[in-house]
């Protein structure tokens, strides 16, 4: 019963990612087929590649999507690994399917500029759900990950190499104002899929050197009821044993703690950082990620 039980478990896990990739693909084939091609805009990676030679020698986006990964599924097939190679060959199938399946969507915008806007947004939205699905588009991230291993630039270093060319292309055989609006584009949608993955309600941690550490920890939980942890520091100029209390908190409760602490230490030392995204008691649970 307990493997059976595990069995089912990952069997439905692996539904849901399916699914978020078939919506997420959906969401970004629409922004395609109803903003981006329609505007005459690019975009980068393979899918940038695709959509260039659309306008140039008017093929599919689908088709031409499929064909130039094929050969990247080649090359990747040894050198990455196989739950990655496996999710962007499923990510980009899908991809070429919605893309086909979206093709005669009304076109939303002749605004170029807000369609960029627009479909970043949306793209982005897409983007990001399939890769809380686990899901990838594969395409120029297996060649970055296969030059990376061959050259010494990193991954991220070498898909900005190659939108940068894509974007020079597009400069070149068309007109500047299409790159221009295709940066537009991708750093919008660059931004929505951060926002996607990590969420839009950023917590804040806490870090306080003080004297008074029990006061303060005493004070956090029973008038904010965070949770609060306590270590050892040694400062590096006075070489004295410090101790640092450390906690995560809301952006609501931010002004609460800082009274706090003022008022039971207004010498204490306090360093307040982002914490885009909180998984444990009080915050977002382990389900869905």
């Amino acid at each position: 019963m307990h493997w059976r039980s595990i069995r089912e478990y990952f069997t439905l896990q692996l539904l849901k990612h399916f699914v978020g990739i078939i919506i997420g693909a959906t969401i970004v084939s629409a922004s395609i087929n109803t903003l981006i091609i329609p505007n005459q805009i690019a975009d980068g990676g393979v899918t940038g590649i695709a959509i260039i030679l659309h306008y140039l020698f008017h093929w599919p986006v689908s088709w031409a999507v499929l064909l130039l990964n094929l050969p990247l599924f080649i090359l990747g097939f040894r050198m990455v690994g196989r739950n990655f190679l496996i999710f962007s060959i499923v990510g980009v199938g899908v991809l070429s399917a919605t893309l086909s399946l979206t093709t005669h969507l009304p076109v939303l915008t002749h605004d170029t500029l807000l369609a960029a806007i627009a479909g970043g947004v949306l793209s982005g939205i897409g983007m990001g759900i399939i890769f809380r699905s686990r899901g990838s588009l594969g395409g120029t991230d297996i060649l970055a990950v296969l030059f990376a291993r061959t050259t010494s630039f990193s991954v991220g270093q070498i898909l900005l190499i190659i939108d940068a060319s894509i974007f020079l292309g597009v400069a070149i055989l068309f007109r500047p104002e299409m790159a221009m609006y295709a940066m537009i584009y991708m750093f919008i949608a660059t931004r929505v899929v951060d926002l996607v993955q990590e969420g839009l309600s950023h917590s804040k941690s806490v870090m306080v050197v003080t004297a008074h550490p029990q006061r303060i920890a005493d004070e956090i939980i029973a008038k904010i009821g965070r949770g609060v942890t306590l270590f050892q520091a040694t400062g590096a100029f006075s070489g004295e044993a410090k101790q640092v209390v450390y906690c995560v908190i809301n952006r609501t409760e931010l002004s609460q703690i800082k009274e706090i602490v003022r008022e039971q230490d207004p010498q204490a030392f306090v360093a307040i950082s982002e914490v885009p995204e909180v998984v444990g008691e009080g915050f977002s649970s382990w389900k869905g990620h």
